[in-house]
């Protein structure tokens, strides 16, 4: 089977700014248009204009809710398909129902693909709301198997796609040039949800063991102020480089070049940041949370600890490091277990659910 043939309006955001989503967006994009999909992306984050709207909360809002509107309403007329880049909260109201909305009014079946690990505190207060919008979409899908099993809760079937790896991008290197000590990478936006403050500690910790080690937060958000103020007070301040976003290109560079990435976050689904320093031959520490245990397995495939705890992650670190038995299993079998997000796996998994929704665009998304 081949997606030649199929007219696809894709609904999410892109980059810039790099993230999850966003970098998900643009790769599939890219990918189907290279199977032979005429994909026509609709952008969910298009820059304000004027700029200075930006300043004002709910006024922005409109000013992007309207031209979105419009731009939803005139591709719909021409493409065969919907796939919704969904997330919770404001965005799924502002974004993935009026997509559901004008798909069913113009007749085109509407594919919502939702990612996002703070689902089910959004499904316990907007769960009634969910269901009453998903009767409007043709297919629910999610990356995850720890996704799966929240809308099931709700009583929300669903499928499972993964998230897309791409293998020739980030890849593993080598050897690495130890020379200037350990080098832990941290990928993850500068927002309290993330809490890099535990990895900041984990790092101070590691370092009272293996002083040479150093550290690379790549990331941008509202905390960074906060943040290298206390590396500065922990005294890690001179070994830790807080290097701003990175586009895709330079953190293919950033995990070819780290020891071990950590993973401090308190809220997750199936990150790209975990999958990429898996494909980049990485050991992860991580947070035990959310979807993670189902793309990590403890001991195997990475090290996995409770949230908030910094000295069971310093803990992790220092085991891989003065393990390299153990750190050279767990990136064998992490490059192993990577291969199942490439786009040669994923593709088939999409092409059905493309088919399936062209076949029978009147079925709605079914109630467990």
């Amino acid at each position: 089977m081949s997606f030649g043939g199929i007219r696809l309006g894709l609904i999410g955001p892109l980059p810039p700014p790099e993230g999850g989503m966003a970098n998900q967006t643009q790769q599939l994009a890219d990918l189907l248009r290279r199977e032979g999909a005429e994909v026509t992306l609709v952008r969910v984050n298009e820059p304000y204009r004027p700029r200075w709207i930006e300043r004002i909360r709910v006024v922005r809002a409109v000013f992007r809710l309207l031209p979105y509107v419009l731009r939803l309403w005139k591709t719909a007329g021409q493409v065969d398909l919907f796939h919704v880049m969904a997330n919770s909260g404001l965005s799924w109201h502002l974004h993935a129902v009026p997509a559901m909305w004008i798909a069913r009014i113009r007749g085109i079946p509407a594919v919502v693909n939702y990612r996002g690990g703070e689902a089910e505190p959004f499904l316990e207060r907007s769960g009634a709301l969910v269901r009453n919008a998903m009767q409007r979409a043709d297919a629910f899908v999610v990356p995850s198997g720890f996704l799966h099993g929240v809308f099931a809760r709700q009583g929300i079937h669903s499928e499972v796609v993964p998230n897309i790896v791409d293998l020739q991008h980030f890849r593993a290197s080598g050897t690495k040039d130890g020379s200037q000590g350990p080098h832990l990478v941290v990928a993850r936006n500068l927002e309290p949800i993330y809490d890099i403050p535990t990895a900041l500690r984990a790092f101070a910790l590691v370092r009272r063991v293996v002083h040479e080690a150093r550290l690379t937060v790549a990331g941008t958000g509202p905390e960074q102020s906060a943040l290298a103020a206390l590396a500065k007070e922990l005294g890690i301040l001179d070994a830790t480089c807080f290097s701003g976003r990175l586009d895709r290109d330079e953190m293919a560079v950033l995990y070819r070049s780290a020891t071990i990435s950590l993973n401090p976050s308190r809220v997750d689904n199936m990150p790209n940041s975990v999958l990429e320093a898996m494909a980049s031959g990485v050991p992860v520490v991580s947070t035990a949370v959310g979807g993670v245990p189902f793309i990590v397995r403890d001991g195997e495939t990475g090290l996995l600890v409770a949230p908030g705890d910094s000295t069971a992650m310093s803990e992790a670190v220092v085991r891989l490091l003065r393990d390299p038995e153990l750190s050279a299993r767990v990136r064998k079998d992490a490059l192993n277990s990577v291969q199942q997000y490439a786009w040669s796996k994923v593709r088939d998994q999409w092409l059905a659910v493309y088919r399936a929704v062209l076949g029978n665009s009147s079925m709605g998304v079914r109630q467990t």
